[in-house]
């Protein structure tokens, strides 16, 4: 069975716009390791491990915008963001130029 394919990222600008506006149901998860979110990480994201991605179900309402990040953006955040796209999470996204990007938007 082939999983849904997240094919678009959202933008940094556009993830700062929904936070400030709907700050309660917009997450943004973390997908490295803890070693890395350790380093360095986007303020208010939440760690969960791209291989533990399952726990969402647990933690976040299934109308919650989730949108994963991971170092650059496109690896292990759009694996992610697909993997909970599977398990019925239609508002999953990840974001474009990752934690580093946020980080260098930011300076």
């Amino acid at each position: 069975m082939k999983r849904a394919q997240v094919n678009e990222c959202i933008s940094i600008e556009n993830t700062k716009q929904l936070l400030a506006t709907k700050n309660q149901f917009v997450k943004i998860i973390d997908v490295r390791s803890r070693e890395e979110f350790d380093l360095a990480h986007i303020p208010g994201a939440i760690n969960i491990a791209t291989l533990e991605i399952e726990i969402a179900i647990k933690l976040f309402d299934k109308s919650d915008y989730l949108i994963t990040a991971c170092g650059k953006g496109g690896g292990r955040s759009t694996e992610a963001a697909e993997k909970l796209k599977a398990l019925g999470f239609k508002n999953a996204a990840w974001l474009c130029g990752g934690t580093f990007g946020w980080i260098e938007n930011n300076k």
